[in-house]
């Protein structure tokens, strides 16, 4: 028997590269590059790599981009005196801080919080940007816009903790540094000066769909994976027909846990864990500081941590 090859059985099946629809809408306009193959991107899935599609907004987004990363990068080479070795050790520590709250929301120095704010103006633009770009290839294709307004999520995440929720508290000072250990430790005295965020119900909500769509997906993976010898992957023929990798796979959790959610219902299952991840944890966020100052007091108020001794 001939199998259908997966990441177990990998035997890597290269045609013409694939360019997409080219009909009356003219789809194939304005892509660049004429597809390329990747052994390595094989391994994975899809060797193909390209063309792809920027347009207006795609520009607009890499450009200020580049721009923010620019400004976050020549920031950390000037902190390290354009040291090469120096910058490859501190890094991880090293950091472009916002303005102090002596400042409020007004524009601070460069040096003290101004080139933080010229650089986060741009990563908005950047940002939303590409979700424009997101939402209009959507639109051009014909789709759903379900990946818009699932990425809209994660940037409500982005926007409470840089742009709302530091306007609600009057200061800039409130929002998340540029760095890598700074960013966790600004995570870390955030949690520490508003009572323990583990006691935030939306963060705990966050959490459990953060973990629940990790779940979700590598049970979902793993299935395909496991009857794509049946040609599993081939999702939409394989729903009709009995015998075949899904029915294989929907007995499986049937069997083993009494339900399972189908070829469709698996994803709508992980496009909601995935978006309340963001959506419950911007919630949390942005009651911090402003409705909520300290969430273990909170907690003990409404029954949900022991009162103290």
């Amino acid at each position: 028997m001939i199998e259908y090859q997966n990441i177990f059985t990998q035997v890597q099946v290269q045609g013409p590269p694939e360019m997409g629809m080219d009909n009356a809408n003219n789809l194939a306009e304005g892509r660049y590059g004429n597809g390329s193959f990747s052994a390595l991107f094989g391994l994975f899935g899809n060797a193909q790599l390209g063309p792809i599609y920027l347009g207006p907004f795609g520009v607009v987004s890499l450009a200020t981009g580049f721009l923010w990363f620019f400004i976050v990068g020549m920031s950390f080479w000037a902190q390290v005196d354009y040291s090469p070795a120096l910058f490859l050790r501190e890094l991880f520590w090293l950091a472009l801080e916002p303005p102090g709250p002596q400042y409020g929301l007004g524009f601070a120095p460069l040096n003290e919080g101004g080139w933080w704010l010229i650089a986060s103006f741009f990563l908005l633009i950047s940002v939303i940007s590409w979700w424009i770009r997101t939402y209009l290839r959507a639109e051009e294709l014909g789709m759903g816009k379900h990946v818009a307004w699932a990425f809209a999520s994660a940037i409500w995440l982005f926007l409470v903790l840089g742009l709302i929720r530091p306007i609600l508290v009057g200061s800039w000072s409130a929002a998340v540094p540029y760095g890598i250990f700074p960013h966790l430790d600004w995570t870390n005295l955030f949690s520490i000066t508003y009572g323990n965020l583990f006691y935030n119900p939306f963060h705990a909500l966050s959490i459990v769909f953060l973990y629940g769509s990790a779940l979700l997906f590598a049970m979902h993976g793993a299935t395909i994976l496991a009857v794509s010898r049946f040609g599993g992957e081939r999702e939409i023929e394989q729903i009709v027909d009995r015998g075949t990798a899904s029915e294989r796979a929907a007995l499986f959790w049937r069997w083993t846990m009494g339900f399972n959610a189908t070829m469709e219902g698996i994803h709508r299952w992980a496009w909601w864990f995935a978006v309340l991840t963001t959506l419950t944890g911007g919630i949390g966020i942005l009651l911090t500081g402003t409705v909520v100052d300290n969430w273990y007091v909170w907690a003990q108020d409404h029954g949900y941590a022991p009162p103290s001794n």
